[in-house]
């Protein structure tokens, strides 16, 4: 594949539709900081606590995982496990956005942070390097800020309303990533390994401790993907 190197306006998109575009992102998704916040309060998760892990973690899928492990009364060491198995998409990530943004050596340690869903879905929808990067930066730095401050705030809202069961906003966090989620899911293999991972997260609830269901459903991939090439 050919990566083009485009100035602005010339083979590439205008520098002001990008940034609209990584800001809307940016912004969307950093709201639902806020809900990770509630969250990770109802866990018994203190306000520093939260914060640190959005600010050190920065994967949202992964800190849900995490803090929803923990307040079923999953071992701890589990709910990282899992956590960390959400997160490893973020690596492969990564290698695809060395050889596109091919940022300067010095550069790519703080960058690497900053690669996530949303930052590479924004990333490789641009023609050329020069949008990849500002679309890339745009959105990790918006979302960065907005995420850590919305859970300041949602950590800080949900301590002072007391218990965050009774209002129903123990569920805040799980109806954000589904509706985070939903919208991605357009094929017809992706339909299936959403329902099956559906299937075998909540068949295994009941009996396994708290977060190993999330590993169980993630072998929903593979295992469609096994079928659909037998099938193929």
């Amino acid at each position: 594949m050919v990566i083009r190197e485009a100035p602005d306006g010339v083979g590439g998109r205008p520098r002001a539709a990008v940034v609209r575009d990584a800001l809307g992102v940016g912004v969307a998704v950093g709201l639902s900081g806020f809900a990770f916040g509630v969250t990770a309060a109802g866990a018994g998760i203190s306000v520093l606590q939260a914060c640190v892990l959005s600010l050190l973690v920065f994967t949202g899928a992964s800190q849900f995982a995490l803090v929803g492990a923990l307040a079923a009364g999953g071992n701890p060491f589990t709910a990282a496990a899992g956590a960390f198995f959400l997160g490893t998409r973020n690596a492969f990530y990564g290698l695809r956005l060395s050889q596109l943004l091919a940022f300067p050596r010095a550069v790519r340690p703080l960058a690497a942070h900053w690669v996530i869903d949303e930052t590479t879905a924004v990333a490789l929808a641009q023609p050329d390097r020069r949008s990849a990067r500002l679309g890339f930066t745009v959105t990790g730095l918006s979302l960065y800020l907005l995420w850590n401050l919305t859970t300041l705030l949602g950590a800080l809202g949900a301590e002072a309303i007391g218990d965050t069961a009774a209002w129903g906003l123990d569920a805040a966090g799980p109806a954000v990533f589904l509706a985070l989620l939903a919208p991605m899911l357009k094929t017809a293999t992706e339909r299936a390994v959403a329902g099956l991972a559906l299937v075998l997260g909540l068949g295994f609830l009941p009996v396994l401790p708290a977060g190993v269901p999330v590993l169980i459903a993630a072998l929903a991939a593979p295992a469609v993907l096994w079928l659909k090439g037998r099938t193929s």
